[in-house]
């Protein structure tokens, strides 16, 4: 297991990855991430067909002042591309209300292989995150 976080106010434009700037808790070899990189890789160190891992994310999100108000969402996305399953989405009345959002996935990593995870702004505008948590979990 392994967890990421961003405790700070980011804001983070349409279309690009949350930067995780704290690792709290290491994994040992199957999860590798950089320090301020919003990208996080998961290996498949296993004998079986595939390793199996759960990456749950949670955060506050707002829309920035001077923003437009309209729905907000971000997403955990696998190589770039955002999972409509593990979209969370929020309307606020106002910049600066923030909402509380938590997403989660099965992520599965063929073995020998490597798959890149990361929270993505998918909204149309830029978006604020704060207090920022991301868990990977080898499962299986």
């Amino acid at each position: 297991m392994a967890e990421f976080t961003n405790s700070n106010i980011v804001t983070v434009a349409a279309g690009q990855n949350l930067p995780l700037t704290e690792t709290a808790v290491k994994c040992g070899s199957c999860i590798a991430h950089r320090e301020g990189a919003g990208i996080v890789t998961l290996r498949g160190l296993t004998n079986q067909c595939r390793a199996r891992y759960k990456v749950s994310f949670g955060a506050n999100i707002a829309i920035p002042a001077g923003g437009t108000v309209a729905p907000i969402s971000i997403a955990l996305a696998i190589a770039g591309e955002p999972l409509n399953s593990a979209t969370a989405i929020v309307t606020p009345a106002a910049a600066d209300e923030y909402f509380n959002v938590f997403t989660a996935a099965f992520i599965d990593v063929p073995r020998g292989c490597c798959i890149t995870i990361a929270v993505e702004n998918t909204s149309t505008q830029a978006i604020n995150i704060a207090n920022s948590n991301l868990i990977a979990e080898r499962v299986a």
